[in-house]
């Protein structure tokens, strides 16, 4: 599953487009976020990826979770937001 790494500066059309573009290919993808802004970006991406992808008869279900990741030697909380086609 492919995993995409989101910022508090990512802009969340492109990557709620992104996001469309794997689900359509693959039917799941994973958005890995750390700290609020980045949490806001991608909760939006996935708002409006629903709208891309709903013509298309695809339903989006999302599934939070936290997970530990190493950055620079320490370790940060991160939040997982897998994005699957119901």
């Amino acid at each position: 599953m492919e995993t995409l790494k989101v910022s508090a500066h990512s802009k969340p059309k492109a990557l709620a487009g992104a996001l469309a573009a794997v689900i359509r290919k693959d039917g799941a993808v994973e958005l890995q976020a750390i700290g609020a802004g980045s949490i806001n970006q991608a909760v939006k991406a996935i708002a409006i990826a629903r709208g891309f992808v709903a013509p298309n008869g695809i339903n989006l279900i999302c599934i939070p979770t936290f997970v530990e990741l190493e950055i620079g030697g320490e370790e940060r909380t991160a939040i997982k937001f897998t994005v699957e086609s119901r």
